[in-house]
């Protein structure tokens, strides 16, 4: 199989940075190199316009110039030079001594082939080296000349050699020390990202629950959007698993009850059918509120006023079945234009689990009221058994928590009570009772 090679971004950002440096540092080389090149030829032009009664002087030896020039004899130089004189059209009509022993004739020609482009101005001659040309336009005795003088290229080149290589090796230089710091910056500047793949390694284990704060500003979007995901993706999980337990908590007492419709001989199979129908009726709707919550939350939930006095009389039926060992005396003191703000869900979750509560830990009296004060919903169920004692009446209200340990039971009902009052900005309070046992206070704005 062919092996791939992951992308790196730390080699992505050294690749990038030192074709840039690289393309920058040797730009910046070869315009100084040829900037050092111009300056010499410039320099070397300077000094020729400063020789210019030596090159006269020359030229009245060649006969080029009248005799009667006197100040050039003050002015001579013992030197020679590799000169041309070149007509209009760039022929070669006067030839220096020096340039005659060289061979140099055809000087004037090879620079009109180059007299266009930028100086300095390289040629290459019948004597195959290279020479530096200038050309001097001046005007001696009257008489306008062309003059191409050229100097051997060999110790300006390797001048220009020695200084190109100087400039290379300091680039090499800044080049390796610019490595370094990518280097130091990359790891440095990339830490952050390291940290974040090792907290996220962390949450996915289980060891952590979401990221730091200490990240630096431009990556802070980035960890508050990813910590927002976790939180959203946390409180979705706890949804589902708590819905899962209300529905498992809700369908215990309507599958008791089917047992009990079913065991009730005196029921007619018609009216066991009926009730049992109904008990499956009310299944199927929590399955449907329960995953409806599990996906949307409670805010997702439509707000509605629900008739109070039907839902107890339907909880009552439910319950008489299945504590008629009981025989438990339920007082409904509620009347018929109470309505509950809120979705007959949530009031059958309410009704179901305080009054289930009641009836399993009564003596024999169960009452449950609704009304109506000060603009707010009040719900009250309070029964006649133990009651429960102060210390823990906080306690039961979190799930997992049991104030009853000698019946069965997990510990969800009352938890779930308070979410769904909580939900309405509702209280759900524990007090005693006039009737010696326990009372539950539900308040709800209306």
């Amino acid at each position: 199989m062919p092996v791939t090679i992951k992308k790196r971004l730390m080699a992505r950002m050294f690749f990038t940075s030192l074709t840039i440096i690289a393309l920058v540092g040797f730009g910046l080389a070869a315009l100084i190199n040829l900037l050092h090149e111009q300056n010499a030829y410039n320099e070397e032009t300077a000094e020729l316009i400063a020789e210019m009664p030596s090159v006269a002087a020359e030229l009245r030896e060649s006969r080029q110039l009248p005799p009667a020039q006197e100040w050039l004899d003050s002015n001579r130089l013992p030197k020679r030079y590799i000169m041309a004189a070149c007509g209009p059209d760039f022929s070669q009509i006067w030839t220096s001594s020096k340039a005659s022993e060289l061979g140099l004739i055809n000087a004037c020609h090879a620079f009109d082939d180059i007299r266009h482009d930028s100086p300095p101005y390289r040629l290459t001659l019948s004597d195959n080296r290279h020479y530096y040309a200038y050309l001097l336009s001046v005007e001696l005795g009257g008489k306008p000349y062309s003059l191409l003088v050229m100097k051997d290229a060999a110790k300006i080149q390797q001048e220009n050699r020695e200084f190109s290589e100087r400039t290379y090796w300091r680039l090499a230089l800044v080049m390796a020390l610019a490595f370094i710091l990518l280097a130091s910056a990359g790891y440095w500047g990339l830490r952050p990202l390291m940290t974040l793949r090792n907290e996220l390694q962390a949450i996915n284990q289980g060891r952590a629950s979401e990221l730091s704060a200490d990240y630096p500003a431009e990556l802070n979007g980035v960890t508050t959007a990813v910590n927002q995901l976790l939180g959203q993706s946390a409180a979705q999980q706890q949804r589902v698993e708590h819905a899962m337990n209300d529905l498992a908590h809700s369908l215990k007492t309507r599958l008791a009850a089917v047992h009990a419709i079913t065991d009730d001989k005196t029921l007619s199979r018609e009216e066991a059918n009926e009730r049992i129908m109904a008990q499956i009726g009310q299944m199927d709707q929590l399955v449907k509120y329960q995953l409806k919550r599990a996906t949307m939350g409670r805010k997702g939930l439509k707000l509605e006023a629900t008739p109070v006095l039907p839902m107890l009389k339907q909880m009552q039926q439910m319950l008489d079945k299945v504590y008629r060992d009981k025989q438990v005396m339920l007082t409904l003191a509620v009347d018929d234009t109470i309505h509950f703000p809120g979705a007959p869900e949530d009031l059958m979750e309410l009704c179901g689990n305080l009054m289930e509560n009641a009836y399993r830990l009564c003596i024999s009296s169960v009452r449950v009221s609704a009304s109506m004060s000060d603009g707010q919903f009040v719900l009250t169920v309070e029964d006649d058994g133990p009651g429960i004692p102060p210390p823990l009446r906080n306690k039961v209200l979190q799930r997992g928590i049991r104030a009853d340990n000698r019946t069965s039971g997990q510990g969800i009902g009352l938890a779930v009570c308070d979410e769904i009052v909580g939900s309405y900005l509702g209280t759900l309070t524990i007090e005693d009772s006039l009737m010696e046992g326990a009372l539950f206070r539900i308040t709800i704005p209306g």
